[in-house]
């Protein structure tokens, strides 16, 4: 195991976990966002803004929270014969399955990219260039999309938590597999928790 991949576990760890743990108070956000909702139909007008807040609430909760959960082993497997099996041919199964999520989670950020460049005004075809632009000045912000729903809010916030969700879930799944590489050679990479 490199010295460079063991840092890079560390380092994407101990980010996900931190964010993880702070995540983990998004649910009393949601619920506080619900507890108000109900009591503004009950006894005042009700707000139009609540229940597509605490869906806002609820995305950033489980996207956010989602590379806290692969870190920590807590994502729902279909075990039928996982169990059996030693830590070594657990590690050569995971180290294989990764791909896959690796694809996936790669085109989640790709498409995510350039939904959150469309709801920014942008209608070419290159979003990451796009982004390079607002960055240096190149491009400017066009006409921004908003919901359909009666509150109308801006789209382009909650897509930028669910790219920036799904990248930090693209670098736990690297994290994830040179955790297996590493044993697989028969060593561990142990993570220090702050």
């Amino acid at each position: 195991m490199t010295a460079l991949m063991t840092g890079y576990v560390r380092v994407v760890d101990a980010v996900n976990y931190r964010i993880g743990r702070v995540m983990m108070w998004g649910l009393f956000v949601m619920m506080g966002i619900l507890l108000w909702s109900s009591i503004s139909k009950t006894f005042f007008v009700p707000s139009l803004w609540t229940l597509e807040m605490a869906q806002f609430a609820m995305v950033t909760y489980y996207i956010m929270g989602g590379p806290y959960s692969l870190q920590m082993g807590s994502n729902v497997r279909m075990d039928l014969f996982y169990h059996n099996w030693n830590d070594r041919k657990k590690a050569w199964f995971d180290a294989f399955t990764v791909f896959f999520l690796l694809i996936y989670l790669g085109v989640l950020v790709w498409g995510g990219v350039g939904s959150t460049a469309y709801s920014l005004g942008y209608w070419g075809d290159a979003p990451f260039s796009y982004f390079w632009g607002l960055i240096t000045g190149a491009e400017e912000v066009g006409r921004l999309e908003r919901s359909s729903t009666a509150w109308r809010p801006y789209a382009w916030p909650i897509k930028s938590i669910m790219v920036v969700g799904f990248f930090l879930m693209l670098l736990q799944a690297i994290s994830e597999l040179f955790k297996d590489i590493a044993r697989i050679r028969g060593n561990e990479i142990g993570v220090t928790r702050a």
